[in-house]
């Protein structure tokens, strides 16, 4: 599937759907739990829906019949064995946190979980070790640190090192460790994406969770907890309102975002201010945004906590005067694609100078010129952010566009809500 943008001005108000990243922890959660939860204003999407086929084959009952709230009969925290491989799709973050969840069947007990060919590419082997110093047996079957992979529980506890290039590592033992029989100990000697961490630890918050920790470097998590149920709306994604600010920012007579909430804790709330540093017209209210198009500017921006908008950020800095850098962000090479590496080809056919950094990308801004032959590299981020070029410049044509399933199936309609002269073709 193609998509195809053409130039457009934005005006208009749209309301940016629910998170994947709470959608699949609330998920994880209501399955651990004993009882009826109900998950309102869930997101749905392949990467959401994953994880509800995921946790269906470990024992739990979710109803999805209705889009406005699912149904979650948890197991208790009794994980069943499936004689069938999960498969996780394209979601990394079912994957590792699934992970966890796997370890808690019962002792001898294996489950083998795989996913997509991006999947298999993405390394898992610091949270295998870590699951595996915790009483769980992980290997992959490979060989090489990556999925797929088989888990026999059972989870122990204990102490372990976790090396999070990826927080969602650390989010996933967060999740399970509750459930083991002992304490765990984690030491983090490593974290990228911290506000990630902080997400997962408000949902344990919300479950009243013991656990306490060090600035992030050393964790303590009391064994023999559990889950409970719970009725909770799942807050506006700032991931996927990045690609409303940054096209916006560029082209919007004005634009209005609601639902978002700047208390969550969710990373990419950060996006507003990389923009405001680049000179973006933008308004905070109590219960939405106001963006305006402003003449933007190239800034140094370190996204170590905010890697899904590196491919927006390098589209939208295409566009402002003289150069930015996104820095700081190494496992943006390990995320659906090496994101660096790929976003630096593309802007390359539209005559945007880059340079590569081992942990970041240097973007000389330009006057771009459009295309036919984009490539969205099967990766839904990098997709929708070379839409954003298409709109500013004229015509482009970006391929594999079906991943925007991934994380925003309503992309499209969404955006020509707004004006946008956006649509898909085969």
């Amino acid at each position: 599937m193609k998509l195809i943008a053409d130039k457009s001005r934005l005006k208009g108000t749209v309301a940016i759907p629910g998170s994947k990243s709470h959608t699949i922890r609330a998920v994880a959660i209501a399955s651990l739990a004993k009882g009826n939860s109900v998950i309102r204003r869930p997101l749905a999407s392949s990467d959401t829906l994953s994880a509800v086929d995921c946790y269906r084959a470990l024992g739990a009952d979710i109803d999805t019949s209705d889009p406005a709230e699912w149904q979650v009969t948890g197991n208790a925290g009794n994980v069943t064995t499936p004689a069938d491989t999960i498969d996780v799709g394209n979601s990394g973050t079912t994957l590792r946190v699934a992970m966890g969840s796997a370890a808690l069947a019962e002792p001898g007990k294996t489950i083998t979980l795989t996913g997509d060919h991006q999947i298999q590419s993405r390394p898992i082997d610091s949270l295998m070790t870590a699951l595996q110093n915790l009483g769980a047996n992980c290997k992959s079957l490979s060989n090489n640190g990556k999925a797929p992979l088989t888990i026999t529980g059972r989870l122990k506890g204990g102490q372990t090192p976790i090396e999070a290039f990826t927080s969602q590592y650390l989010s996933s033992l967060l999740l399970c460790t509750p459930l083991a029989q002992n304490d765990t100990e984690i030491d983090v000697t490593l974290l990228n994406e911290p506000g990630y961490v902080q997400l997962t630890l408000d949902w344990l918050d919300k479950q009243n969770i013991k656990y306490q920790h060090d600035g992030f470097k050393h964790f303590s998590v009391r064994g023999g907890q559990s889950y409970k149920p719970f009725d909770l709306p799942i807050p506006a994604d700032f991931s996927s309102a990045t690609f409303f600010l940054c096209a916006a920012a560029l082209l919007a007579d004005e634009v209005t975002l609601t639902g978002l909430d700047f208390s969550d804790a969710q990373p990419d709330k950060a996006v507003v201010d990389y923009l405001k540093q680049m000179g973006a017209d933008i308004t905070v209210t109590p219960d939405s945004l106001v963006i305006k198009a402003a003449e933007l500017t190239g800034a140094d921006i370190d996204m170590n906590a905010t890697p899904d908008a590196l491919p927006a950020l390098a589209v939208t800095a295409a566009f402002a005067k003289g150069t930015t850098r996104l820095l700081n962000v190494p496992q943006a090479r390990s995320k659906e694609t090496d994101r660096i590496a790929c976003m630096a080809a593309e802007l390359a056919k539209l005559n945007v100078k880059t340079e590569e950094l081992p942990d970041g990308l240097i973007i000389h801004g330009s006057t771009p010129t459009p295309t036919s032959n984009l490539t969205g590299r099967d990766d839904h981020r990098i997709v929708m952010a070379l839409s954003i070029a298409g709109l500013a410049i004229g015509l482009c044509d970006i391929d594999t566009a079906e991943a925007m399933n991934v994380t925003f199936p309503n992309y499209v309609n969404l955006m020509t809500t707004l004006g946008a002269n956006m649509k898909t073709s085969e």
